[in-house]
């Protein structure tokens, strides 16, 4: 999950798009208006783990949002393991 905060902060859709499960992964993604990502928080992990082949992240991100001051995006995401490499899969 930190790993894609710091993607989606330093705008780099290449690596979004290589970690997103094929599944559900996008044909394209965009970030050329991208928001000014600023911090992240970890609320809740379910799974996960080692022996596990998929998880759930609960999260905070905080952004700048353009005129609004600081915004709050809050979710939980799916993620699944596959051949050692864990892959985001939705929000639930």
């Amino acid at each position: 999950m930190r790993s894609r905060f710091e993607a989606f902060r330093d705008g780099d859709a290449a690596w979004l798009l290589a970690s997103w499960h094929r599944s559900t992964r996008p044909s394209g993604f965009d970030l050329s208006d991208n928001q000014a990502w600023r911090g992240l928080q970890i609320v809740d992990t379910v799974a996960g783990g080692e022996g596990d082949d998929t998880g759930i992240v609960e999260f905070r991100a905080t952004y700048l949002a353009q005129g609004a001051g600081v915004e709050v995006l809050h979710e939980r995401s799916k993620f699944v393991r596959e051949d050692g490499r864990w892959y985001y899969l939705a929000a639930t």
